[in-house]
């Protein structure tokens, strides 16, 4: 299986100009769900990792509803680089067996709020019962000034053991 690590490290070193690459976000625990929750668009979600590394280095597939995609991730702490490309279906098959140990299944809502849209994912299989909610943000002010519903709870950006990456290598711990 070939990636062209060369072409990634080449785009990073232009990323760092080009915000668009770049993510921001922060992660919280839930208090309790919104009203209406599933009057929401949702999407099943799963997802397998093909490679995780230092530096919060991170090659996942993806499969939310009927999109297949590739995503390369780098960085920690609420920001990232992130580059994604659609799969098509042979691709997705043909690398999806690779990504055995390392898998995980959620249902992801996307709730408006304000300005923003807070991606609920509640977490199914070995994980039922964990719930997250991440919301992206343009730039670190906006995610800094970010006036939060009541029903979001504590702020767990960063904590490793709250990542999907973490979450899907750990088979017998969950996340409390």
């Amino acid at each position: 299986m070939f990636f062209p690590f060369t072409k990634v490290r080449a785009a990073r070193a232009k990323a760092s100009v080009d915000p668009s690459f770049h993510e921001i976000e922060r992660k919280f625990l839930l208090k309790r769900f919104p009203p209406n929750l599933k009057k929401y668009p949702h999407d099943t979600v799963e997802q397998g990792y093909l490679a995780a590394g230092s530096g919060g280095l991170q090659v996942r597939l993806r499969k939310k509803g009927s999109v297949l995609s590739l995503t390369y991730k780098q960085g920690t702490r609420g920001q990232r680089e992130e580059r994604e490309i659609r799969l098509s279906l042979e691709q997705f098959n043909a690398l999806w067996p690779a990504t055995a140990g390392r898998r995980l299944t959620k249902v992801r809502y996307d709730v408006p709020w304000k300005k923003h849209t807070i991606e609920i994912d509640v977490y199914r299989g070995r994980h039922d019962g964990l719930v997250v909610a991440e919301v992206e943000f343009d730039d670190q002010k906006s995610a800094a000034e970010f006036q939060r519903p009541d029903w979001l709870g504590r702020d767990v950006t960063g904590k490793r053991k709250y990542s999907n990456v973490a979450l899907a290598h750990d088979s017998t711990a969950r996340a409390q």
